[in-house]
């Protein structure tokens, strides 16, 4: 069975830091491009991060340089640090597939204070 869980989410202040995960199972974690998308509300989902199998990495406009994916093969796991939150980065955080998304999972919200 297909599953994929987010964790790491919270409350923070602007300006702070947070570093979501996300644990796959039920594929074979390793020959998938993977990446982080955000749905914040009112808005549709969008993709904020890409990692591919061999780790080459893209990442939206509005993320550049604060926001760093990283996978961990042997974990099953990826990584998503946020650096210098906003405001604007407060939404509900999801992974999947780069490319074919999987069954959806719950997301971990992220709420960014001014």
């Amino acid at each position: 069975q297909v599953q994929l869980v987010e964790s790491g989410g919270g409350l923070v202040q602007a300006g702070g830091s947070l570093t979501l995960s996300c644990a796959a199972s039920g594929i074979i974690f390793r020959f998938n491009a993977m990446a982080w998308y955000r749905q914040a509300p009112g808005k549709e989902r969008e993709l904020v991060a890409g990692i591919t199998r061999g780790g080459n990495t893209n990442y939206a406009d509005s993320v550049k340089g604060r926001f760093a994916i990283s996978r961990d093969n042997a974990k099953n796991t990826i990584y998503l640090q946020m650096n210098d939150l906003k405001p604007e980065d407060t939404a509900v955080y999801y992974c999947n597939r780069l490319t074919g998304a999987i069954d959806w999972g719950q997301g971990t919200q992220v709420t960014v204070s001014s």
